[in-house]
């Protein structure tokens, strides 16, 4: 494996790129008064990055069978691409140790909160597999893959999360894409060992139809406070031309708040009363607006403040700052990209809250969000924000100096197509490579080189 991404390696980055954008509905062409805007960077990475590192991506000593790391070459053609400064390929906070392989298409990961260790694995046709003590096991704990429509890039089974009283109630929720294109919000009820769940056993909390079949967000995830938090992009297509993002009676383009603790059929979920209100006739599941394709949030367990990273469209990728409990923000999609006017006719009375972080699309094309580190295996990175991009394979942390300032750093970059982070119960995490359906896990940084 070489040492570093060279200018080759990345020069596949504005395929990629509009390979994405395409698939999302998007166009690489802005209005003008959006292409002339210069970059404004929120914060910057770090300026000196080693130059001759071996990588640190290695294999777990497991009996798994060998699996050899692809180039990006492997999956897409090389095209022209201005090159970018080198990257590193090895971090003095972690590596990356290899612990799975055989997935198919992997979206994401989750944990029960059961004390059993598991991780459950999204897998975009449909399915849900299960990794335990080490292995991934044969049979999916959940297959769905009649119902779920994965032909657009964007669409398939993309997230899951599991009710906060699991352990008593067996109820897990899932997001997937449905034969008619549209988000579906499900439950589902799982057996008594955690290693199966029966698929007749579902039943509908929300249902939300798509115009186009790309930027359907994705994410579930219970908050601190016991709500089902769900994240859905704006539908697709350049621009938000249907303005969904900002228009508060859809549910297109928003973080959305639900109360599913006594979720059936025949009472899928309850508003909790202290959501923000957006304006007369506004959903009252809405509980942030403005958002382009929310792939992947997270809260951090110790403060509960919670992270939305949010795909941007031509020009740039965005972290937004949410702290905890203190919902009601507009994140400004379709009027802004990030820090940047992409329309100039936004009404005067509306307030937009900047992001603390955005990168341009040098440096990737796909932001995919993680999470605020607070395991106990790597000590350096308790409470910094780990986060990627899918296409450029850049990894950064993101913290508050002293000062209260956002300050980012690149601090790894690998050579696969990040998919998904993803926490364990103890708080360790974890990274899914999309292409390959690998697995890694975040472990002490190590000198062991992945041929």
């Amino acid at each position: 494996m070489r040492r570093l991404f060279s200018s080759e390696e990345v020069v596949v980055l504005s395929f990629v790129c509009s390979v994405l954008i395409s698939a999302c509905g998007g166009s690489s062409v802005a209005p003008d008064a959006y292409a002339s805007t210069p970059i404004v960077q929120v914060t910057t990475t770090a300026a000196a990055l080693r130059a001759s590192a071996p990588s640190q991506v290695t294999e777990a000593p497991s009996t798994l069978d060998p699996f050899r790391l692809h180039s990006r070459a492997t999956f897409i053609p090389v095209v022209s691409f201005a090159p970018r400064p080198l990257v590193p390929s090895q971090s003095d906070l972690f590596s990356l140790q290899k612990i799975a392989v055989g997935l198919q298409q992997p979206t994401g990961l989750a944990h029960a909160g059961d004390g059993s260790g598991r991780l459950y694995i999204t897998e975009r046709p449909g399915r849900v597999r299960v990794w335990q003590a080490g292995r991934l096991l044969p049979t999916p704990f959940l297959d769905i893959t009649a119902q779920v429509s994965s032909e657009g890039f964007e669409q398939g089974l993309l997230g899951i999360a599991f009710s906060p009283d699991f352990v008593r109630s067996r109820r897990f929720f899932v997001n997937y894409t449905d034969r008619q294109g549209a988000t579906v919000v499900a439950g589902f009820l799982a057996s008594s060992n955690g290693l199966t769940a029966d698929p007749s056993s579902e039943w509908q909390v929300m249902r939300i139809p798509q115009p186009y079949s790309g930027h359907n967000g994705g994410q579930l995830a219970f908050g601190p406070d016991g709500m089902l938090y769900i994240g859905v992009g704006d539908g697709g297509g350049a621009n938000d031309l249907h303005n969904y993002a900002q228009n508060s009676r859809s549910l297109l383009g928003k973080l959305l708040r639900i109360d599913v603790s006594q979720s059936s059929a025949e009472q899928p979920y309850r508003v909790p009363a202290d959501n923000p209100s957006f304006g007369p006739n506004s959903r009252p599941e809405i509980w942030a607006i403005g958002l382009r394709n929310p792939w992947r949030f997270s809260f951090d367990r110790l403060t509960g403040d919670l992270y939305i990273a949010d795909v941007g469209q031509g020009r740039l990728e965005e972290v937004n700052f949410q702290p905890a409990g203190q919902g009601g923000q507009n994140y400004g999609w379709r009027f802004r990209e990030g820090t940047e006017t992409l329309y100039e006719d936004a009404p005067p009375d509306l307030a937009f809250t900047d992001p603390v972080f955005q990168y341009d699309h040098n440096q990737g094309c796909s932001i995919i969000g993680g999470y605020v580190y607070r395991g106990a295996a790597l000590p350096a990175l308790v409470g910094a924000y780990l986060f990627g991009d899918f296409c450029s394979g850049l990894i950064w942390t993101l913290r508050r100096d002293n000062s209260g300032n956002w300050q980012g750093e690149t601090v790894l970059g690998v050579p696969f197509f990040i998919s998904s982070f993803g926490e364990d119960e103890a708080g360790e995490l974890y990274i899914i490579d999309y292409y390959s359906g690998a697995l890694y896990q975040f472990v002490a940084p190590s000198p062991y080189v992945m041929r």
